[in-house]
């Protein structure tokens, strides 16, 4: 009979080590480090190249008072919030149109997922087309001011474009997540239900929505991530105009960075990536919650 020896003088095998190793020294390298040295510049006044000198907070303070940024946090915050929820909705209610018994299902959801292998950036300048040149032409010949000039040349209006292009380009990701949890629920879970004679809404408070609560919890959080970096649609749907109405946090400090205001804008960075974190954080304990509850 063999006895298993302690955890505590167990030694290591070394495939962990060959593993485990590797991928360190390239974390490290390609992430910590960078982000050590950006952390240590913001506190200068470098211009990414040249002599710099240490000026500690003065970056941040400034920041607090900068009517462009602020006003970048601002848009990019309420974009991410309509765009993670129209998107997820929508994507939602095709998954349970996508998982019903209807015919040509494949061909469907292939459907679908097509703009998933298009890039951002051709998304983005192929709607600028449409928005700039197809619906301005078809609303002055159907004779409706509202169309006749390009919605991304108004200020009040260009954000609503840059929301329609993201759900459209979001919508199959988010859309496989929810097909995967809904094809995860047993069938005989609906068929219970059916025999005590639950309508389909009640299926769908009661039984859908509760078990697939952690699929919903992924594409928000991941939602939420992507969209709070929103970056190449906007270029290629505004470029941050009409003046600065749809610049991003993303683009605001890209254009910093070469502009010569890199150690300002590393700041930015700094101060973006920390409330990223928290938000996130704050998204996994309210999950946490519920799934105990």
């Amino acid at each position: 009979m063999t006895t298993t020896a302690p955890l505590k003088h167990r030694r290591m095998d070394p495939v962990y080590l060959w593993i485990i190793v590797p991928t360190l020294v390239l974390f490290t390298l390609a992430i910590t480090l960078p982000t050590t040295m950006g952390l240590f510049m913001s506190l200068t006044n470098s211009i990414g190249f040249g002599t710099w000198e240490f000026i500690g907070l003065t970056n941040y303070i400034a920041l607090f008072q900068d009517p462009a940024v602020l006003q970048s946090y601002a848009f990019t915050f309420g974009f991410a919030l309509v765009t993670v929820l129209t998107v997820n909705v929508l994507a939602f209610l095709l998954a349970l149109g996508l998982t019903a018994r209807v015919r040509a299902l494949t061909a469907l959801r292939a459907v679908f997922v097509l703009p998933m292998v298009i890039s951002g950036i051709v998304i983005a300048y192929v709607f600028n087309f449409l928005f700039s040149n197809s619906l301005p032409a078809l609303g002055t010949a159907l004779g409706i001011p509202v169309l006749s000039t390009s919605v991304l040349a108004n200020p009040d209006l260009a954000w609503v474009a840059i929301v329609i292009v993201t759900t459209w380009s979001a919508i199959p990701g988010t859309l496989l997540i929810y097909i995967a949890g809904l094809l995860a629920v047993p069938r005989e879970v609906y068929e219970a239900a059916d025999i005590d004679g639950a309508t389909p809404l009640t299926r769908l408070t009661h039984i859908t929505l509760p078990l697939v609560a952690g699929y919903v919890a992924i594409n928000l959080i991941l939602g939420v991530k992507n969209f709070l970096n929103a970056y190449e649609i906007i270029i290629g749907l505004t470029n941050g105009g009409p003046g600065t109405s749809t610049r991003s946090i993303a683009m605001t400090i890209f254009t910093g960075f070469s502009s010569g205001d890199y150690a300002y804008q590393m700041a930015n960075a700094a101060i973006f990536f920390v409330i990223v974190v928290l938000i996130t954080l704050a998204q996994l304990r309210f999950t946490q919650r519920g799934e105990k509850a």
